[in-house]
């Protein structure tokens, strides 16, 4: 939690009046019981009536600065704390923004969401409990005990035996704790990764009738949430008996004890009530102390897992002077390149070595798991090679600014993602400043320009999140749009036509010529179909190059190649047959 405190530095002014504000309540707080001792002792034994009054009116005083005080505590403490939140959160987003995508890999989903969201809550409400409850507390404590000293040294001796006992009670519970609530954190990780992975697959769920084995599945989620939380908990539960068990049992050896001393003159039935009060303040403040171990104990566990982000290592970063001159071209060139996914013994790309001039289209085919997105994903630096290099004009990209880099390249994944908001705004996802006539033109080679003015409102028609509401096809031309619009060096096209029939691909590929003068396209694909019209074909199976060159090569020199436009050949004649 210390290394988190540089979050609330900004807010120093906040942290510091909350306490003083604090400071107010519990003086206001511990000179009540001494007002009313005074009462009892002074007015009512001795019947004056006007003393009753006005230090009741006192009383009343105080009692409104107090609350005055409580209120003030409050606000500034709740002010430091969601500045605090605020702060943190952006901090943490914007270091996984930066992660590369083998930093990703190390991290569910639904685990940065926790992270995100539930911890930093966690970390969030700790500080505003640190500034109030973990400034009364121990004021409270304290204070309560020298009243209590001040009011009968003799009877403060049944401290010397309950404080220990209660201090033990609470230590124990926090140390036997923590790894308790470690594994609540992981199981809320594991609702949301349920529930997200529903959501998004809902209408999956929908079509296999699957909705009976999800509900299984969350409640078993929530089941073991509830389970994991009740197990922290129960020490806690069994510890509130004990505590208040020892809490009673002090007050009724102060009021046994007290008594005697009444009786014996040696105290006023005023002062045994106001020792009965700071004993309750006293007991009570403990608690509130150990009530707030429990939290500790929670908030650091959630300070782990934030500091586990924060503090995780990018692996993909610019050089101490990277590179900033722009790309020019689009020449790219592998150099014995070797990839492994954490730095495993077996490599999922080996020793790939191949050479494609500025303006060309790429083609990449191969088997199932052969490595074909892995390898496009190492040209704008998603990953970084094992070894070997990879050379854009000449230039390492290692060496080369990443926002250099990154901007010379467009990009279409397997999965494509649409934002919520309209076609016009998704396009220019990749341009923030594209004018309307760049939009319709990146539309119209992307093939998608037809079906969007057909659309309720054209470019202005709102789609749903992800593109529910867009077929698999139109999905995929507006990811294209939204590729092209940024005028790249460099496009990637990762299996960005599977949605397509071979016509409206063939114009896409087509239309790419086009503007491919300046743009090196490399289309990862499996249909040799797609394949036909490209400058040079990789051909790739298990992580190797068997294959390099045009269609007609390929299919003239390759066996591996022509075996699969045999067996796709094969299936279309058979789909006619």
């Amino acid at each position: 939690m210390k290394k988190l405190i540089r979050y609330l530095k900004p807010y120093t002014l906040f942290a510091i009046l909350a306490p003083l504000f604090m400071l107010i309540e519990v003086i206001c707080d511990l000179y009540q019981p001494t007002l009313l001792a005074h009462i009892v002792d002074n007015g009512i034994l001795k019947n004056n009536f006007q003393l009753i009054l006005h230090t009741g009116l006192v009383m009343l005083a105080v009692a409104f600065i107090g609350v005055i005080g409580g209120v003030s505590c409050t606000v500034f403490s709740s002010l430091a704390s969601q500045y605090f939140g605020r702060d943190l959160r952006n901090e943490l987003f914007k270091k996984v923004q930066q992660f590369s995508f083998s930093n990703i890999d190390k991290f569910h989903t639904s685990s940065l969401i926790t992270r995100l969201t539930n911890d930093i809550n966690q970390l969030q409400t700790l500080v505003m409990m640190s500034l109030r409850i973990m400034v009364r507390a121990p004021l409270l404590f304290v204070g309560g005990i020298i009243m209590a000293i001040y009011l009968n040294k003799n009877l403060s001796i049944i401290f010397l035996f309950s404080i220990p006992i209660l201090a033990s009670i609470f230590l124990f519970i926090m140390k036997k704790s923590f790894p308790l609530f470690s594994e609540v954190q992981k199981r809320i990780d594991y609702v949301n990764n349920v529930v997200r992975e529903n959501l998004v697959g809902i209408r999956v769920v929908r079509a296999f009738r699957r909705e009976d084995y999800e509900k299984e599945r969350f409640k078993y989620a929530n089941t073991m949430l509830m389970n994991a939380v009740i197990k922290a908990i129960m020490l806690m539960i069994i510890a509130m008996p004990l505590f208040m068990l020892v809490m009673n049992l002090s007050i009724l050896v102060v009021l046994w004890f007290g008594g005697l001393l009444v009786n014996q003159g040696n105290m006023k039935v005023g002062e045994v009530m106001a020792y009965i009060n700071y004993m309750g303040q006293i007991m009570f403040s403990l608690m509130m102390i150990g009530n707030i171990l429990m939290f500790v104990s929670r908030a650091s566990v959630s300070a782990e897992r934030v500091l586990e982000v924060l503090e995780e290592k990018i692996d993909i970063q610019n050089k101490e002077n990277a590179d900033k001159t722009p790309i020019r071209g689009g020449k790219v060139k592998f150099e014995h390149v070797y990839f492994s996914y954490f730095n495993k013994e077996e490599s999922v790309l080996k020793d790939i070595n191949f050479e494609v001039n500025s303006g060309e289209i790429i083609g990449i085919i191969g088997t199932t798991g052969s490595g074909k997105s892995t390898l496009v994903n190492l040209i704008p630096r998603l990953y970084d090679v094992t070894s070997g290099r990879i050379l854009i004009d000449g230039r390492d990209i290692r060496d080369i600014d990443l926002k250099i880099l990154r901007d010379a390249i467009s990009m279409v994944p397997q999965d494509t993602i649409l934002f919520s908001g309209t076609i016009k705004e998704n396009i220019c996802w990749g341009k923030e400043d594209a004018t309307y006539e760049e939009i319709i033109e990146s539309a119209k080679i992307a093939q998608a320009h037809e079906f969007i003015i057909r659309l309720p409102q054209g470019y202005d028609t709102v789609i749903g999140e992800r593109g529910v509401t867009l077929s698999g096809g139109q999905k995929q031309r507006i990811a294209i749009a939204r590729a092209l619009i940024k005028k790249p060096k460099i496009l990637i096209l990762d299996d960005a036509t599977s949605a397509l029939d071979f016509a409206t691909e063939q114009k896409i590929i087509h239309g790419l010529r086009g503007i491919i003068k300046n743009c090196t396209t490399f289309i990862v694909a499996q249909r040799v179909s797609t394949m036909m019209n490209a400058d040079k074909i990789i051909v790739l199976d298990k992580g190797k190059i068997v294959g390099f060159g045009s269609h007609a090569e390929l299919l003239k020199n390759n066996d591996f190649y022509r075996e699969i436009y045999k067996s796709q050949i094969d299936e279309e004649v058979m789909k006619y047959a």
